[in-house]
């Protein structure tokens, strides 16, 4: 915001919290609000060293494989920058598609046209065989009203909108065991 549109550094912190508050991702605001292009603004914010933050983790990949459903990510990041994280990780080959900001455009996660066209996208009949994990209080809520079974991620305590809580995906067996039979949490 401040590099390539020219904000003043002190504005940046409010304004990009009251985009993301009322378009869900700063980036929504911006393309709506600016119009800026979308791709430069995602290789712009996703150009960092990955590998200096995350390491692969194979008890990860291990929980991950444990589960024979298909596994999607639904991201407000660029396919690109969630292929390059799964790659770090080293979680290729476990999940069986990626659905991008990009592809549910104009939309974003928690808005419930975002659910629906991802719904869409990957095929989902029936979203209350889903189960969604993330850490935001409000793309749980929306899920939530979908009849998915919702999962926050990041603490032991759930908040309103969870189904369940984890502190980390290794924790993911003590939520959803593994079974042989199709999975089933509602």
């Amino acid at each position: 915001m401040v590099d390539v549109l020219g904000f003043d550094k002190a504005v940046v912190p409010s304004l990009r919290e009251n985009l993301f508050r009322q378009y869900g991702t700063t980036l929504r605001g911006l393309k709506t609000v600016y119009n800026i292009d979308e791709d430069d603004f995602l290789e712009y914010v996703h150009d960092i060293p990955l590998d200096q933050y995350l390491r692969p983790d194979k008890e990860l990949a291990r929980i991950l494989n444990l589960y024979s459903e298909r596994k999607v990510i639904f991201t407000n990041a660029s396919r690109e920058h969630a292929e390059r994280v799964i790659s770090v990780i080293g979680l290729e080959g476990i999940f069986d598609q990626v659905i991008d900001i990009i592809q549910i455009s104009p939309w974003c996660k928690p808005f419930p046209e975002a659910f629906t066209k991802a719904f869409e996208i990957a095929r989902v009949g029936e979203p209350g065989n889903c189960v969604l994990l993330d850490d935001s209080q409000r793309n749980l809520l929306a899920a939530r009203q979908f009849g998915v079974y919702t999962i926050q991620v990041g603490t032991e305590t759930r908040c309103d909108g969870a189904d369940a809580a984890v502190m980390s995906l290794l924790d993911l067996p003590t939520v959803i065991p593994v079974s042989s039979d199709i999975m089933r949490v509602n």
